[in-house]
């Protein structure tokens, strides 16, 4: 490695990227606009003058160079708000100005305050930005990072100097990160630590002695840096690691950080670390000339790092403070900040999330590159895997394997043939290597070769279905493809989707990174890695299903989103273009055709439906019609789900899709006909017999005689024995609750019995929302004595079941609010929505099915969830004399549905239209009332 021409940012030099950061026309307006540095000059020594103490004197400083300031930063800002993309030129602006404000007050602190008549040799002070000040590159919030330089130890002239700069710093609210150190103590210390090695990779002189800033670079590089490329490389990469993993360890995470985020611009900051270090760069640029980069990747690194400060520099203006998280609301107020527009049945927010990650995308791409050049030169060790594995399969022609990684050895062999730009895919996974970053360059800059008669060509799909169903796990394939856009152009209607965010709290990841986590669930169950898990789902692949249709049916079953229709109906239709081009036969193709169009039915049934009710079964059933359909539309619900992200996957969905799995397919294998509630009673009774140990046969007869049908045929057993003791010495005075963790469904279940009354179910709720509980399903019947009988299932606010610990101090709440000793909407009116979740927007809607169910009508709410809502609704229900029966709760982030199992105060359903448009305005209002209360 040779020595650069001048070391590092040489003293009274910068990179070039940063070089004349003064000129005017470098900086997003005006330099003299933003600051008038004669000006302030001779203010600050016209105030100055008659000052009589230094307190006075540092009070006039901070006045004037706090108005010159002000006026700058609001220059910078309305220029940049004119002008929302144009980073570079801000961040300048904003070190630029902090530059004249710090030299400003070095200036008063040297010659007005500490002046010098007769400077001894020790008495010299160099003042040096280090960090994203020496870079020259500032948010509006950024923090200013200087190191006060001494050539000895530390004299008490530079002490009283240091001092007065840094109250007058403060005073101006800088926030301001510093160090004071000599030559010597700067090289020990960096040596000892990276992050100090780090801020003075980019150092850069400001005022003082410039031969002592000159002297730092020399013993920087000379005594450290020429020697220890390879240990700070592994330094950076393992801290990049570590950053990722507290960042969620996923580019696609749907609040990322701008800074510290995967694909972020500390990634990018990184790689020039990095190269700066090595390679003595000066500026992005320079990697072009070590041939790092092509012009197009510069250009690549270049737009990215200018989208990714713009994002953050609206951040800091959008909350006036150092905010590098974009969160949901910030999300939309940067978007707006950023002009984007709401079109094509998207809005402007979800416009720009895509652009954000497309942004990640390359550089990650840039990364790849540059630590492979870095491989390539043995600066940086090859990754230890791939050093062990020392018997590697060879790669077949036209390819190589170089740096332990897969590209192309003969360019005019690989591009006489272009259906290898799918086959080194293939190459790949069958050689177990990575794709080196030449050969992705020269697929990423050939896609044109990918036209229709590729798409169509007969090779082609079965290199793609192989892909996907012949390598044991297809997700490192079809991730590369997406990233380089292959799979965009094999399958055109795939590449809307990539990188498209949906925004809600609901999905974790973009809809393209979805689908592959999807696939990637699909092929560890297939890999029987969760067959504890998921039993029901490894069972279906173990008997054997169609591997290709559920494969393809995952690949696309969100292809139809982004767009103003069901993205259900349009992904059918678009399934209907696609599967054929893929080589999928007639059948074949129908079969994913139905999947696509069906893929949330047994979802929402599970979770939205009441599936001990004869007709949710019968119905789902009949939209099935085959075990065939029923085993593949189950696995890739399972996959769907755990696709959404980590958490989203429970035991609770786990029982409810294994409970509608198992009742549909007895329903199909035996006939529909069995299907019905005289059936489901005397099994119910059976049981109840079997369950009631210790009990005797009159106990017994007593205990089933006073439940009504409904009763037995939909109350869980194990919840029939707690209701049977609760109930054999009731008084009617009495309430009795049990509370009891329910480990295979992930909840607590929480038993109540007392002599009913109206509202009742509404007080219960009330009581279990305001002691934190997340009800998710909930039952209650009237016994022909008149005591209610209702079950609830709960979880904290984590998804988990309370811990027993807890269940004392919740009963005692519990009783107390239905006692009427706390009123639950005074408790509900405190609470408001939090601020980063009022960005979304869902629609209510609110709907009656008297098909659903036998003898009762489904009422659905489909609206905003907000604190109070299920106790707003069910008070709502109970002042207009509904009888509730049971209410099952679906979450979706921000969106809730809310069904309840309803009839009217005579027993019967809802058929007249006037009463369920009078019921409907009501519940609209009180929907409105918590949504206010709320502020939302």
């Amino acid at each position: 490695m040779n020595k650069p021409q001048e070391v590092l940012a040489a003293p009274g030099s910068e990179p070039r990227d940063n070089a004349n950061i003064s000129a005017p026309d470098r900086l997003i307006c005006p330099a003299s606009v933003i600051f008038d540095g004669t000006k302030v000059a001779d203010a600050i020594t016209a105030a100055v003058a008659d000052a009589r103490s230094e307190k006075e004197v540092r009070a006039e400083t901070v006045r004037i160079l706090g108005q010159a300031r002000a006026d700058g930063r609001n220059a910078i800002a309305d220029a940049f708000r004119a002008q929302p993309f144009a980073a570079r030129q801000t961040t300048r602006a904003y070190s630029w100005l902090t530059d004249q404000i710090v030299r400003a007050v070095f200036s008063v602190a040297c010659e007005k305050l500490h002046p010098r008549p007769t400077p001894t040799e020790a008495e010299k002070l160099a003042l040096i930005a280090v960090g994203g000040s020496g870079r020259g590159e500032m948010a509006p919030h950024s923090d200013v990072d200087l190191l006060f330089l001494t050539p000895y130890k530390m004299t008490s002239w530079a002490e009283s100097v240091i001092e007065s700069m840094l109250y007058m710093l403060w005073d101006l609210k800088l926030k301001v990160g510093h160090a004071s150190r000599t030559v010597k103590d700067c090289v020990r210390l960096a040596r000892e630590d990276y992050t100090i090695r780090t801020s003075l990779v980019e150092y850069r002189y400001l005022a003082g002695d410039r031969p002592l800033s000159k002297e730092l670079g020399e013993r920087l590089w000379n005594d450290l840096f020429k020697s220890t490329a390879e240990e700070f490389i592994d330094a950076k990469l393992t801290e990049r690691s570590e950053r990722h993993r507290k960042q969620g360890g996923q580019r696609y995470v749907v609040e990322p950080n701008v800074k510290e985020g995967k694909g972020g611009l500390r990634d990018l900051q990184s790689l020039y670390w990095i190269s700066k270090y090595v390679s003595g760069v000066k500026e992005t640029a320079d990697l072009v000339d070590l041939e790092v980069f092509t012009p197009d990747e510069y250009e690549t690194f270049v737009t990215a790092e200018d989208f990714l400060w713009a994002v953050r520099c609206h951040l800091h203006l959008i909350t006036g403070r150092a905010m590098d998280q974009l969160t949901f609301d910030l999300q939309v107020e940067v978007a707006q900040a950023m002009g984007y527009k709401d079109h094509g049945g998207r809005r402007a927010v979800e416009h720009f999330m895509q652009a954000y990650f497309r942004q990640a995308t390359r550089v990650g791409e840039l990364t790849r590159i540059v630590l492979t050049a870095l491989e390539a030169t043995h600066t940086k060790p090859a990754p230890m895997l791939a050093r062990l594995l020392t018997r590697r399969k060879k790669a077949k022609p036209p390819y190589a394997i170089k740096q332990n990684r897969l590209t192309v050895a003969d360019e005019q062999a690989f591009f006489a043939d272009k259906l290898n730009m799918l086959r080194i895919f293939e190459e790949a996974l069958r050689t177990g290597t990575l794709l080196h970053p030449d050969a992705m360059r020269l697929m990423a800059a050939n896609l044109d070769l990918i036209d229709e008669d590729m798409q169509q060509d007969k090779e082609a799909r079965r290199i793609f279905l192989d892909l996907l169903l012949k390598h044991g796990n297809p997700e490192r394939g079809l991730r590369r493809m997406n990233e380089l856009g292959v799979l965009g152009a094999f399958i055109p209607e795939f590449a809307p989707v990539v990188a498209m965010m949906q925004f809600n709290m609901y999905h974790h990841y973009t809809v393209d990174e979805h689908t592959i986590q999807c696939i990637s669930h699909l092929s560890q169950i297939e890999r029987n890695e969760l067959i504890e898990e998921l039993p029901v789902a490894s069972a279906i692949l173990e008997r054997g299903v169609n591997r290709k249709v559920l494969y393809v049916a995952l690949l696309l079953h969100d292809i139809g989103k982004g767009r103003d229709e069901d993205h259900s109906i349009l992904g059918a239709q678009i399934a209907r273009q696609v599967c054929p081009r893929l080589g999928l036969k007639k059948k074949e193709c129908e079969t994913v055709e139905w999947l696509i169009r069906y893929h949330l039915l047994m979802s929402d049934v599970a979770q939205k439906r009441d599936i001990s009710e004869p007709r949710t079964v019968r119905g789902f059933a009949n939209a099935v019609k085959s075990v065939e359909r029923l085993d593949l539309l189950t696995v890739l619900t399972v996959c769907d789900i755990r696709g959404v992200g980590p958490g989203t996957w429970n035991n609770w969905k786990a029982v409810l899709l294994r409970n509608l799995y198992k009742a549909t397919k007895h329903a199909l294998q035996t006939g529909l006909e069995d299907l019905n509630r005289e059936h489901q009673e005397a099994d119910a009774k059976r049981a109840l017999r079997e369950a009631l140990t210790g009990w005797s046969t009159k106990q017994v007869k007593t205990e089933i005689a006073r439940h009504y049908g409904p009763y037995l045929q939909s109350m869980p057993l194990s919840a029939q024995v707690v209701f049977a003791d609760l109930l054999s010495d009731i008084s009617n005075d009495e309430i009795k609750v049990d509370l009891m963790p329910d480990e295979d469904r992930d909840a607590t279940r929480a038993c109540f019995a007392m002599v009913d009354h109206p509202g009742l179910f509404s007080r219960m709720t009330g009581a279990l929302t305001l002691v934190g509980a997340n009800i998710v399903d909930a039952r209650t019947y009237t016994t022909k004595d008149g005591y209610a009988t209702a079950v609830f299932w709960i979880q904290d606010n984590d998804g988990s079941p309370f811990e027993q610990s807890r269940l004392p101090r919740l009963q005692e709440m519990i009783l107390k609010t239905i006692r009427g000793e706390i009123r639950p909407r005074d408790r509900f009116m405190e609470k408001e929505i939090k601020k980063r979740e009022r960005a979304f927007k869902v629609p209510t809607n609110i709907t009656f099915d008297n098909a659903g169910s036998d003898i009762y009508t489904i009422i659905e709410v489909d609206t905003r969830d907000r604190p109070g809502l299920l106790f707003d609704l069910t008070r709502t229900l109970a002042n207009n004399h509904v009888y509730i029966a049971s209410a099952v709760i679906a979450t979706y982030g921000e969106q809730v549905v809310d069904t309840f199992y309803v009839k009217d105060m005579v027993g019967l359903k809802y058929h007249a239209e006037g009463k369920r448009s009078a019921l409907e305005r009501k519940l609209r209002d009180a929907i409105s009332q918590v949504a206010e209360r709320a502020g939302a």
